[in-house]
């Protein structure tokens, strides 16, 4: 079992920046891509991105338009989403969640942390 904590959420104005972290109990073989995704109300998980622990290969979303970068560090077990040009639209609770392979879809991930929220103001 892998357990995932999120931190960093919160209010910011348009324009704002926020550093999300993910810190994971341990890294393992079923863990080894970590993913952000996002859930506005009423609206279904999306993803975001997700990135490998060696932090060789890293995926975003089409939405993402460089605003977002997705980072880790291994000696803290440890990703990091950097949100930057925070829009309102953005406003969601923000997940971060692991499987052992590269995947865009939700319902393929085995471990999810308990979500932090980010809302931005206009």
């Amino acid at each position: 079992q892998v357990q995932l904590v999120e931190s960093g959420g919160g209010l910011v104005q348009a324009g704002g920046s926020l550093r999300l972290s993910c810190t994971a109990s341990r890294r393992t073989f079923s863990s080894a891509i970590m993913g952000w995704f996002r859930q506005a109300p009423g609206k279904e998980r999306e993803f975001v991105g997700c990135i490998t622990w060696s932090g060789r290969s890293i995926n975003y979303a089409g939405f993402v338009q460089g605003r977002f970068t997705i980072s880790s560090d291994n000696a803290k077990n440890t990703v990091y989403l950097q949100l930057n040009k925070l829009k309102p639209e953005d406003t969601a609770v923000y997940y971060c969640a692991a499987r052992a392979s590269i995947s865009t879809n939700a319902n393929e991930y085995d471990y999810w942390g308990q979500g932090t929220q980010v809302t931005v103001s206009s």
